[in-house]
């Protein structure tokens, strides 16, 4: 079947932009098609820095005849009615409808007979659209005096539309553009003008013009190579993903290159050379595996072919990186020069957020929330305080200054070279742990601390001033500074409430502890059912919780648990039914009025079991609780089976609903059941 290929060639289109461009692409054309009832056998788009392609294969010639009914007004309706109708339908007379009936009598209908139109037809109009349409975060306003339609929106200015189907040019315009067959190669080493009609063509032509289309392959090709350079020389490639996107993107034709620097800058820490090496540069580490640190290597991706081999660029290159990481070296022989304390001082002049204070008014909450809940977390709790005290001082330093994402590691480099203490040290790179979900947990006691305690403040600092988050912002990351909590206490196993001071802040713990736990396999209800303890009160013990959970898992998943649950459903449902006539029942239960052998065994287990389940609670053994009340299972099975509750006699009904009452009871010690579904 005839085949769809459209390029849209422009100035480069950031890296950053690429991959959701071509999805975009791809989506919008899938939509037009299917809205114009085509089912193409594939589209893919594809996405270079100087171009958005797509091909769709599997288009038929002309859209299918379609034949539309269109129901019309009754016989015999006004005459104004009818003529709008026909007029809709693009009909004359009525002698044109078909007449039908249903139960109200006859009416008209239109039967219309729609020819398909050409395909080429249906995409010279869907190209336009969607190029006028295109969804970029940004894009440029541009078009010269020719402009039909006045400036062109897109990325960069577009130089060309390449758009053939069934190879021929689909012929439309978009503003001064032209459709054609026509598109170029390599900006430098292929510049020529390249004529193509078909998708596989396209392809061909445009690698011998050292273009190579396909995303996915330039990645491949860059990190085949730099692997392959690296162990040629006994070392390694750092691995960085979001870095071979990047470059991928920057380069329609990659050329790997691996280049050297200076031995002294290894002085300096990996995470400075990364940061210089990534940030600026867009260079690959390289790391020697004999040692684990980084060599003085750097692997590099350029867009040209030199006709020198490369040895003039990698040279160019080798420069520019020993004048990125002089200043790097310069910065933090710099920073040294002033000890951790002298530089926390400077925060008293940044400000934090208006309506917070400074950052060393943070640090002094911080310190204060550390000390607090140091001993809950087997920290000392002087040590927890000077750890807080030093965790921001490094965001006035040079470094941090240059290179933002170094904060808390350029702490703990400058603690340890000043001579700190190393749990302090490492507390002061953690404390901003986790970032986000499969971060890394810290798990040194000083380390937890001084994260709990920056994450709480946070948290309890935004709700005082009411910055909380909305359902669709969340502009100072309270959530993830919510779940990083979650994930410190019950990684780390702390025994210590949430802070809950009578705002709603312990309700959104909860609702990110939800988010949480269903991401660990848990289902909604039954988080639900234990996030109160008895009573209806908010448990604002996170390890608490999960373990209530973990127990109540245990028995529903048992062969009592089915019916456990059921059997409390009905309960509360004769119940509910009571309180909705008013008719609930009180006082206490009366042993003498028990009739029947079913009746009498469920309160003697009752009896029994509501001590026991009690005791069990109060030393926090959940299972045994649980355990215990699973005894409940077939004497309650037994009295729905073989007692009438709603008895002629008034006062035995009132006694077996309190019967039905205590078993509500003694369940809703272990968990709150009516949040269960089934």
């Amino acid at each position: 079947m005839p085949d769809l290929l459209l390029e849209l060639f422009s100035e480069e289109i950031p890296a950053r932009m690429q991959p959701r461009a071509a999805n975009d692409l791809e989506r919008l054309v899938n939509k037009h098609l299917l809205d114009e009832g085509f089912m193409p056998e594939g589209v893919k788009a594809f996405a270079t820095p100087r171009r958005l392609a797509l091909a769709a294969i599997g288009l038929p010639l002309k859209q299918a005849d379609k034949t539309e009914e269109r129901k019309g007004p009754r016989v015999g309706a006004p005459e104004k009615a009818i003529e709008g109708f026909l007029r809709g339908a693009g009909l004359d007379s009525v002698e044109q409808c078909e007449t039908r009936s249903d139960k109200k009598g006859d009416y008209y209908v239109a039967v219309l007979d729609r020819k398909g139109r050409d395909t080429a037809s249906v995409i010279s109009e869907m190209v336009p659209a969607i190029v006028r349409d295109f969804p970029w975060p940004k894009a440029m306003r541009w078009g010269g005096a020719s402009a039909k339609d006045g400036a062109l929106r897109w990325v960069r200015p577009m130089h060309s539309i390449l758009c053939t189907f069934d190879g021929e040019v689909v012929p439309f315009e978009v503003d001064h553009l032209k459709a054609s067959d026509q598109t170029e190669g390599h900006r430098f080493m292929a510049p020529q003008a390249i004529q193509v009609r078909n998708f596989d063509d396209y392809v061909t032509r445009l690698r011998q013009a050292k273009v190579i289309l396909d995303g996915e392959e330039r990645k491949e090709v860059i990190l085949n190579e730099a692997k392959t350079l690296c162990a040629a020389q006994g070392l390694e490639l750092v691995e960085d993903p979001a870095l071979l996107t990047e470059v991928a993107g920057l380069a329609e034709w990659p050329v790997v290159m691996i280049g050297r620097y200076d031995e002294k800058f290894l002085t300096l820490p990996d995470e400075v050379l990364t940061a210089s090496m990534r940030g600026h540069q867009k260079y690959f580490s390289v790391r020697d595996p004999k040692t684990g640190h980084l060599a003085n290597r750097f692997v590099v991706v350029a867009n040209i072919e030199g006709k020198d081999g490369g040895a003039a660029m990698r040279a160019g290159y080798e420069r520019v990186l020993t004048a990125r990481l002089s200043d790097g070296w310069f910065l933090y022989h710099q920073d040294l020069k002033t000890p951790l304390e002298e530089h926390a001082k400077k925060l008293s002049q940044v400000t934090f957020f208006e309506g917070l204070g400074t950052i060393a008014d943070k640090v002094e909450r911080v310190a204060k929330v550390a000390r607090d809940i140091a001993p809950s977390v087997g920290a000392n709790p002087e040590s927890a305080e000077a750890a807080a005290r030093l965790a921001k001082a490094d965001l006035v330093t040079g470094m941090v200054n240059e290179f933002p994402e170094l904060q808390g590691l350029m702490g703990r480099y400058y603690a340890l070279e000043q001579g700190g203490d190393r749990a302090i040290a490492a507390a002061i790179s953690d404390h901003y742990k986790p970032q986000g979900q499969g971060d890394e947990t810290p798990s040194e006691p000083v380390s937890v601390t001084l994260a709990l305690a920056d994450k709480i403040d946070t948290l309890t600092s935004f709700w005082s001033i009411d910055k909380k988050p909305t359902g669709s912002s969340d502009p100072f990351a309270l959530r993830r500074a919510a779940l990083g909590v979650i994930s410190l206490i019950l990684n780390n196993q702390i025994r210590r409430p949430l802070p809950n001071d009578g705002t709603d802040l312990l309700d959104f713990f909860h609702d990110r502890l939800k988010v949480f736990l269903r991401d660990d396999g848990y289902a909604h209800d039954r988080i639900d059912a234990v996030l109160r303890v008895q009573g209806g009160k908010a448990d604002d013990d996170l390890v608490r919780i999960v373990n209530r959970l973990k127990a109540l898992c245990d028995c529903l998943d048992g062969p009592a648990g089915a019916n456990l649950v059921a059997g409390y459903k009905r309960a509360a449902n004769i119940l509910r039914a009571e309180e909705k006539k008013g008719a609930l029942p009180i006082g206490q239960i009366d042993s003498a009025k028990l009739q029947e052998p079913a009746e009498k065994a469920l309160h003697d287990v009752l009896q029994r079991s509501a001590g026991i389940v009690s005791e069990f609670l109060k030393g926090e053994d959940f299972s045994g609780a649980m355990t215990a009340l699973s005894e409940l299972r077939e004497p309650i099975d037994a009295f729905f089976e073989g007692v009438i509750v709603n008895a002629d006699d008034s006062a035995l009904r009132q006694n077996r609903l309190l019967l039905l009452r205590q078993f509500i009871e003694n369940v809703q010690q272990t968990a709150d059941f009516s949040k269960l579904d089934g």
